[in-house]
């Protein structure tokens, strides 16, 4: 007997007598770690065509304290092309008795925008028994019949750190013909695969204990059972496809954006003149962006198979507004006007966001833009923005793999990296102090690459309160007051952006009694300090490229001689470089301070040694000159 059906059998057996649920039945080894413990879960999906499949899934999960209360709730979604219903609910005691069930009034339906949505039609359905009594159990159940196969549901039983999983099983049933393609990470082995009328996939968890959640860890799917599914031949809307291979995918592609890139009279007249005021490739495309940006806003807009199909270029240039798909056909048919090759882009966009997996192809992404192959270089274009620079991918869709559309299809790329050298912050400060203790600064920073995207926000995004402000809290001084702030935005290469700060701190030190303690690293200490731990269990993960330089000069009153300076620290690994030097010249104090990161994954065991620099880094930051008043 399959050790899943065994396990479904005792839990049938068990709830004859209305006590399947009663915590006692939990193994205490489970306990262990543990807010929240999945007690069951059937997640069924059943292909029925290239163009239908149904989704039911159920799962009772027992909360054992309140840091688990989140999981007594409910909630999913649904489209025009994924209904929602049959859902139902119930709550059960520490013995697995029936508390109450949920009425269909008690069910909340709403729709999911946001500011930057003009029309959506995701809606979602929710509902939480805000249940207080402690330990309980919540079961859910619901059903989603998919008009369209081009999304299907992946697997991922261990939902969250402290949630152990009793039984999880995850059962894919397709037609004898149908090929289904599946990824599996951290799941060990292979499915169960048996075929009668219908050929059915199972994977299955039991026993699964609590994860204790690490800093720096891996990407949730890289530590717990995830499966990946997606079809090969599928239907959604009017429109065929394959996505057997990226290529293939493309094509679909190719078929949602066919006919949608014809431009107004007009627009091809201010096209043309433009373009022909400049030579270059990049001139042209840096120019026919910057129009782009002057002509157009996002507004997202999400309706159907119009969440994969832009709008097209004619309904752009009139209404002066489009998705991200919108634009980015809409900048593709400007610079195609032009005369110059330019590609339509799709990409999993965002700060942390994975890459594509290359070798599983399937509808994973969540943006659009654009780019033009320009020699050894190629030009890539986020078309949603106003205000950044031609060619800057950044921490939103830089550093990962994108998927271009072309003639023949689609295939595979790497947006640009940026590495430490690319994303800088080079900052002098120039400061005093009064006999009163008093500090004024003048903070000159550049930011480069990744590292100016905030000040970036800071000047086209947020209003002069909102930057005073958001100036006004970051800074890690006492007390302080930013009298003034300016800024410079240059999109050249590596767009930079100049920042210049007026500063005055009150009471910054206290010159009263016998001697001045002073620390020179104004604004950029390092606060971190990672936890302690006594066995590592996932690889470091460090994410960050980037190299700070700070010089600070401090003139002090007359009447102080030097009592005490921290020594000169020098720390480097194959992961970073740090060194802090402070010296003295008559009144002043010196400080000149460079911190580079590089992007790392390292094994478990290299965490110990990770955690004494960073804090080797936070103990130097903090260094602080004694001086003492002269007899």
């Amino acid at each position: 007997m399959p050790k899943y059906l065994s396990v479904i059998l005792l839990l049938f057996a068990l709830k004859s007598s209305g006590q399947e649920y009663a915590v006692s039945l939990i193994p205490d080894s489970l306990k262990e770690n543990a807010d929240v413990i999945k007690r069951i879960e059937e997640v069924s999906v059943t292909i029925r065509s290239t163009s239908k499949a149904l989704v039911k899934h159920k799962y009772a999960i027992t909360i054992l304290n309140e840091n688990g209360d989140d999981y007594a709730g409910y909630m999913n979604g649904y489209t025009k092309l994924i209904s929602l219903s049959d859902i139902s609910g119930k709550l059960f005691d520490a013995e697995g008795k029936l508390v109450r069930s949920i009425k269909r009034k008690d069910i909340a339906d709403m729709s999911v925008g946001d500011d930057a949505s003009l029309l959506t039609d995701l809606r979602s359905k929710s509902f939480s028994f805000y249940h207080k009594t402690y330990p309980y159990t919540v079961e859910f159940e619901d059903e989603q019949v998919y008009d369209g196969i081009f999304f299907l549901p992946k697997w991922t039983p261990v939902e969250d750190e402290k949630m152990a999983v009793q039984f999880s099983r995850f059962s894919v049933e397709v037609p004898n013909e149908y090929v289904l393609r599946y990824r599996q990470f951290s799941y060990q082995g292979e499915p169960l695969i048996t075929q009668a009328k219908n050929k059915t996939y199972v994977w299955d968890i039991k026993g699964y204990k609590a994860i204790i959640d690490e800093v720096l860890r891996p990407a949730w799917r890289d530590i717990t059972p995830t499966v990946y599914i997606a079809p090969t031949e599928f239907e959604i809307g009017e429109y065929k496809g394959n996505m057997a291979t990226w290529k293939t995918f493309g094509q679909f592609i190719n078929q949602l954006n066919a006919g949608r890139g014809e431009l107004p009279e007009q627009v091809k007249q201010a096209i043309k003149e433009i373009a022909g005021k400049y030579n270059t490739t990049s001139e042209k495309v840096a120019a026919l962006y910057e129009y782009l940006q002057k002509n157009t806003r996002y507004i997202s807009i999400q309706l159907g198979i119009g969440s994969w199909q832009p709008f097209d270029a004619k309904y752009v240039a009139t209404n002066k507004y489009g998705d991200c798909k919108a634009l980015s056909n809409y900048m593709v048919s400007i610079l195609k006007e032009a005369g110059i090759r330019a590609h339509y882009v799709l990409i999993n966009a965002g700060e942390g966001a994975r890459s594509l997996v290359e070798e599983f192809p399937s509808p994973n992404f969540n943006h659009a833009i654009a780019c033009v192959p320009n020699g050894k270089d190629t030009i890539w274009l986020e078309c949603t923005s106003q205000t950044v620079a031609p060619g800057f991918m950044g921490s939103f869709t830089g550093n990962r793999k994108a998927l271009v559309i072309n003639e023949e299809g689609g295939h595979v790329v790497s947006t640009r990296t940026y590495s430490s050298s690319d994303n800088q912050q080079i900052r002098k400060v120039e400061a005093s102090i009064d006999k009163e203790g008093n500090l004024k600064a003048l903070v000159k920073t550049l930011f480069t690459g990744e590292q100016q995207e905030l000040q970036l926000q800071l000047i086209h995004e947020a209003t002069e309160e909102q930057r005073k402000n958001y100036l006004n809290r970051v800074i890690s001084l006492p007390t302080y007051k930013v009298l003034n702030s300016v800024y410079k935005q240059e999109k050249q290469g590596v767009p930079r952006v100049y920042e210049e700060l007026n500063i005055e701190s009150p009471g910054f030190t206290s010159v009263s009694g016998k001697r001045l303690f002073i620390q020179p690293n104004l604004f950029n200490k390092y606060g971190t300090r990672l936890p302690e731990t006594v066995a590592r269990k996932y690889p470091v993960v460090l994410t960050a490229n980037y190299a700070d330089i700070d010089t600070v000069i401090i003139t002090i009153p007359d009447g102080y001689t030097v009592e005490s300076i921290p020594k000169p620290v020098q720390l480097k690994n194959d992961f970073g470089e740090y060194a802090i030097n402070f010296s003295i010249a008559g009144n002043n104090i010196e400080m000149i301070r460079s911190n580079k990161r590089v992007k790392k994954t390292l094994p478990p065991a290299s965490y110990t040694e990770i955690a004494k620099y960073f804090d080797a880094i936070r103990k130097a930051d903090n260094g602080r000159v004694v001086f003492v008043k002269k007899e």
